[in-house]
């Protein structure tokens, strides 16, 4: 522990040595504090949360994952082109400390300053907060600077899998169709699934069934908020279409029904319901009346919500900066990995690389989905195809299984809507990203500058 102390310790020196570590501070600082006093808000608690939140977050996490990647890159590359890692390996000292050394050096410095812009955003959006209106200050406290936890309609995958499967057969036997065009077809048969259980039509009513769990023991007495999204079939003159909710069961539950309601779609909308709405079991009903001269469709994935409060902002706050330190973390070892074979521009560019193909997961998700790296041909609609795809299809498929396990925890967002961040979360955040993800290109890494001749490096100075 001491050797790989010591390493540390001398990436905080080579840090303050090349001004990195002020720099960075420097820059922080007037991301966080100097520039959002300019952002001008809507005056509203949620608008201003948001955009504050949302802005700060996310200048810290970019500001603080390029730097880690070009510390990560820059401190063992340049050590062993600059023949400083020869005088090291003289020493009693392992490789794998080295390399463990230089991670924990990195990240005690992002330790250190997500702590310090931490800090400045919960001071900065307290004192902000401060200034806006008593009633939103009310909701502020209320709905924003809160950890609520939130229960969705039970959804089955699997079931609407199977009868995709089932109507996809069936078309099978009785067209020809031919085999590179299946996966789009499977596409637009689980499509009309998913529409049939999302939509409602003109003069119907659709209700959801919410299991709230164990958050029913401790939310008596508590209201809660039902946050709707929906997407229409046509516009409207106004923009808006009218809404009628009823929240409870008749002999069961009390019963509330809402006003007439004006909704955008596309949209997300919160409104408070009364407590005590679900039955002894902890379910409750949510029914929606579309009196609409056009159907309404309601998301699977966000199309309602319930949301409750659970916890108290500042210890969420540090839950979500735990997650994106998690994310450092990976960067860190990514950086790392990448100098452990290459020199510092070669791995800084392999590493930016890797970045941007985890941020472009949306277009391999099309691609994987299509069947085809090609595309479609806009005029006709129909799905080209190469030879390529043979490889490059199951390849994407194979990095989105590996992207996913990051892109599945979104802190920034949850902090600025005043979602919970369980600790359950955080604990699969670090095992996700840190032990299993970062363990295997660590360990990987850790075996290239094992088996990394150092003297062809000294020879080629």
């Amino acid at each position: 522990m001491q050797r790989l102390l010591a390493i540390a310790w001398l990436t905080w020196k080579a840090a303050f040595r090349f001004r990195l570590f002020l720099v960075l501070a420097a820059l922080l600082l007037a991301s966080v504090v100097a520039l959002p006093l300019l952002i001008k808000d809507d005056g509203t608690a949620r608008g201003f949360a948001q955009i504050f939140l949302t802005y700060t977050l996310s200048v810290i996490t970019a500001l603080l994952g390029l730097s880690t990647l070009w510390l990560a890159c820059g401190t063992l590359a340049r050590d062993i082109e600059e023949c400083q890692m020869q005088v090291v390996a003289t020493k009693p000292v392992a490789r794998w400390q080295v390399w463990l050394g230089k991670w924990l050096g990195i990240m005690s410095l992002n330790a250190a300053l997500l702590a310090l812009s931490g800090a400045c955003v919960c001071g900065l959006l307290q004192w902000r907060a401060a200034k806006l209106p008593d009633a939103e200050q009310k909701i502020l406290r209320e709905q924003i600077l809160v950890a609520r936890g939130s229960a969705k309609p039970a959804t089955d995958p699997a079931a609407i899998e199977a009868e995709t499967e089932k109507i996809l057969q069936d078309r099978l036997k009785n067209n020809a169709v031919d085999k590179a065009d299946v996966p789009q077809l499977r596409k637009q048969i689980r499509e009309l699934i998913k529409a049939d259980l999302q939509l409602v039509p003109p003069g119907y009513s659709r209700s959801w069934q919410i299991d709230l769990g164990l958050a029913k023991n401790f939310l008596h007495g508590r209201p809660l908020q039902l946050r709707v999204k929906f997407n229409a079939a046509q516009k409207s003159p106004s923009g808006t279409f009218v809404a009628f909710w009823q929240v409870g069961v008749p002999e069961k539950t009390q019963l509330w029904r809402s006003e007439a309601m004006s909704l955008a779609p596309d949209t997300f909308h919160e409104f408070q319901i009364p407590p005590d709405l679900y039955d002894r079991e902890g379910m409750l009903t949510v029914m929606f009346v579309n009196l609409n001269s056009t159907s309404l469709l309601f998301p699977l994935d966000d199309g309602v919500e319930v949301l409750y409060p659970q916890s108290g902002f500042t210890l969420n706050f540090v839950r979500g900066l735990g997650i994106i330190f998690c994310w450092l973390a990976l960067l860190a070892t990514i950086g790392l990995a990448a100098a452990s074979f290459l020199t510092f521009p070669v791995a800084a560019f392999f590493s930016l690389a890797v970045v941007v193909m985890m941020l472009s997961s949306g277009t391999l998700a099309e691609a994987v989905e299509a069947g085809t790296v090609v595309g479609g041909n806009g005029e006709t609609g129909v799905m080209g195809h190469s030879p390529l795809d043979v490889v490059l299809v199951p390849m994407f498929k194979g990095f989105l299984v590996v992207i996913q396990l990051v892109q599945n925890f979104s802190p920034v967002d949850a902090l600025s809507t005043g979602r919970s961040i369980p600790w359950t979360e955080l604990g699969r955040a670090f095992g996700q990203i840190v032990l299993l993800l970062g363990g295997v290109i660590g360990l990987t890494g850790i075996l290239l500058f094992n088996r990394r001749e150092l003297a062809t490096a000294q020879g080629s100075q």
